[in-house]
Parts: structure tokens; sequence; C-alpha cells
């Protein structure tokens, strides 16, 4: 509880600053006006660490324990996770899949398993134990940060763009920063707000089998924000000098990634629900429908694509906040309406009608005024593979060799066909086109 606490909390100091230090970093780097790196970087960590302070502030006096413990951490976890954002502007993916990809989680399981083996039992001491390691990361992320701008064409002793530059640039900064502030609280509220509505609704049990059945569209994320994190500098910088030829290839070939990431595990537990279910227990195999309705509605997501970072990316931060608050409103109302009658079911056509507002409105937005789409042959190729090898090949196989077998025979046609059709899928190098 303390910990979602903490990381809700975190969300809401870090102020859209995310997307934005990625956007402007970028953005000035790709416009030749790195004289103003400096500024764009001052205007962005400085409020965060601002808002972070004072939260933990309130938190320490207000909080029960732990959560007043872990506040005196929320300043280090906000600036970790901002300046990392920066480095990304930069092009450095490394600093982000080395210190909060690998490094944080790895100290915070040993320390967790390290009390755990030596029988402590205090909740403050596994609080203290998970938000300990945000200080050598964010001491870390602050030298890559300073290492990415020494190394640019500006040193830090540079001169400071004059006020009125530095007045324009802070307040386009917060006009396209800003919106991403509140959807970002948006998208938090659209990831739990369904599991209260079920538990209130439907009662404790009907929220268990949501929980369970919908386990499968966190692994999703994962690998969309793995290859959203690598991308978006680069769709930023050819959006900012209007090289709409190489953002669109930069979009498909993300897409077509996606779709070869993810499709398999949408495809796969949307065949072998009841198995897949099995795993969490007997009684959770009657979710089936469930699992179907999500996973179907995530093909569709995964398919349309980053579309809502490539809407941010070309500056529509408030038509991304839009299409974030009308999916949280119409979740709320297919929940109240449905969860009544159907219980955990009905949370997940809820879910599935936000996730398809989310994806499908931003494509055509995104089609329409920037002249972008995500069907390229990298796409298409990763469809029909992940399809034919996940969709149809089960159908096929399961009832001759059984399920095991059949999904070995699957995913080894999948590693051939994805092999055989590398440059199709860019994944030659596994680098982005320029």
């Amino acid at each position: 509880m303390a910990t979602g606490a903490f990381v809700l909390a975190g969300g809401v100091v870090k102020l859209g600053t995310q997307t934005g230090l990625v956007y402007w970093l970028a953005r000035l780097r790709a416009q030749k006006r790195t004289h103003l790196l400096g500024a764009c970087l001052r205007i962005g960590l400085t409020p965060v660490a601002v808002a972070a302070t004072a939260l933990a502030v309130v938190l320490w006096f207000a909080a029960p324990a732990p959560l007043d413990t872990l506040g005196l951490f929320l300043p280090l976890a906000a600036f970790s996770d901002a300046a990392l954002a920066a480095t990304r502007g930069y092009r450095l993916i490394g600093p982000t899949v080395r210190l909060d990809r690998i490094l944080r989680p790895a100290m915070q399981l040993t320390a967790v398993a390290a009390l755990a083996i030596g029988g402590v039992r205090s909740p403050m001491a596994y609080a203290v134990a998970w938000a300990a390691p945000y200080l050598p990361v964010a001491l870390l992320a602050a030298y890559a940060l300073r290492q990415a701008y020494e190394s640019g064409p500006v040193p830090l002793a540079a001169r400071r763009p004059g006020q009125k530059t530095y007045l324009a640039l802070r307040a386009g900064f917060w006009r396209f920063t800003g919106p991403r502030a509140v959807a970002s609280v948006a998208q938090l509220a659209l990831q739990r707000v369904d599991v209260l509505l079920v538990a209130g609704l439907g009662g404790l049990a009907a929220a268990a089998t949501y929980a369970v059945a919908s386990r499968f569209v966190v692994l999703g994320q994962f690998a969309n924000q793995g290859i959203t994190q690598s991308v978006q500098p680069r769709l930023a910088e050819a959006l900012a000098t209007g090289d709409r030829r190489t953002a669109n290839a930069l979009y498909q070939t993300a897409t077509g990634w996606l779709v070869l990431l993810t499709w398999p595990l949408h495809l796969t537990v949307n065949t072998y629900a009841p198995l897949y279910l099995g795993l969490f227990g007997d009684h959770y195999r009657h979710a089936g429908p469930i699992v179907v309705v999500l996973a179907s509605a995530m093909l569709v997501a995964t398919g349309c694509g980053m579309v809502d970072v490539v809407l941010s990316m070309a500056g529509r931060t408030r038509w991304n906040l839009a299409n974030v608050l009308a999916a949280l409103a119409a979740m709320v109302l297919v929940d109240l309406a449905l969860i009544p009658r159907y219980g955990a079911l009905g949370a997940a056509i809820g879910l599935a009608v936000a996730v398809l507002l989310n994806n499908i409105v931003p494509l055509i937005q995104v089609g329409r005024a920037v002249g972008l789409h995500p069907f390229g042959p990298g796409t298409v190729a990763a469809a029909a593979l992940a399809f034919t090898c996940f969709g149809v090949l089960p159908q096929l196989l399961v009832p001759a060799a059984g399920p095991v077998a059949a999904a070995v025979l699957c995913a080894a046609a999948y590693a051939f066909g994805a092999y055989r059709l590398r440059r199709t899928l860019a994944l030659v190098g596994l680098r982005t086109p320029r």
C-alpha cells in the first residue's frame, strides 16, 4: 500500500517532465539551438525538485508510517526519473537501461531478500530497503546527465540566454509539458480506477478475478515502454525539422517491433485462456471471456503503435490530454453501467473501450494532422507472422500434439519466420532508421 502511494506521488510530482525534457532537448538539438539546453534543463528539473521536496515535507508530517519515511526518498525518485528522461533527450538510452531497468530493481530485490532471509518483520525496514536504492541511482543519473551535457557543443560555463529568450523558452516548455502533467495523472487513474470500481460495485471476489485475468496486460506495457524510450528522441528530432519521411519510418518500424513482441502474448492468452488462468488456481478458469475481451483490445492497441507518443512529439499534448480524459470518462461510465450486472467482465469491457478510444482517436489525429501512420511493411509482416504462428497454428497443432508441444512448435516457427523477415522487420542490427 505504502509503495503504491509512493509511486503515485512520484508520478504527480514529475509534472509531465519525462515527456517534456525528451521533446525539448531533442528539438533544441535538432534545430541547432544548443545554447538553450542548459536553460531547458533548469526549467524542467527545478520545479520537479521543488514539488517533490514540498510533498515529501507534507508526507513526513501528515502521512502514516511507513509512507512518512518513504516520502523522504520522493525527491530522489522524482529527480532520477527526470534526469534519466533528460539523458534520453540526448539519444542516450544506456543510462535508463543500466540504472532504472537493472541497477535499481536489483538493489531493491537484494535488500528486501536480505531482510527476509534475516527474519526481519518490520514494515518500516522493508519500505526503507525498497526506497534506499533511489539515492545511488539519483546520483548516477545526475552524473550521466552532466556527462551528456558537457559532451555537447556548449560547456557549462557558457553564458545564459537573455531574459526574453529564457521566458519564451519557459512558456513554450510548460505549454507543452503542462497537459502531459495532467494526462500522466489521468493515465494512472486509467490503470487503477477500474479495480476499485470492481471491488466497490462487484465485490472483492470479482476484483480478485479481474486482477488475475488482466495481469498479462502489464507485460505488454513493458515492451511498449522500452521501444518508446528508444525511439522517442529520434522521433522528436525528425518532427522538429519537418522530416516527415524519417518520422514515418520510425513510427512504422517501432510499431512493427511492438507487434512482434506483444502479439504472441496476446494471441497466446486468447487461445489458451483457461490454461493461463489455471496457473493462478482452478477457480479462475471461468474468467476466460475477460481475457478474450482484453487481449482483443490490446491487439488493436499495439497495432496502432505508440500513437500517443507520436501525437505528443508532434506538439499536440493538449490533444493527448483530451484523449486520455475522454477514455477515462468512457471507462468509468461503462463500468458503472456494466459492473453491477456482469461483474469483472463489465470492467474488462470498460477497459477495452478506454483502450480502443485512447488509440484509435489519436491514430486518426496523427494521420490527419501530421500525415503519419503505423502500417508499414514491418508492421504488416509482424502482424501476419504473429497471427499465423500464434493464432492459426495452435488451432491445428493443439488437437494433435497437445498444448505444450504446440506452443514449442509455434515459438520455433515464429523465431524462424522473424529471422527470415529480419530485413523487412528492421531487425538487422536493431537500429532505427535515421
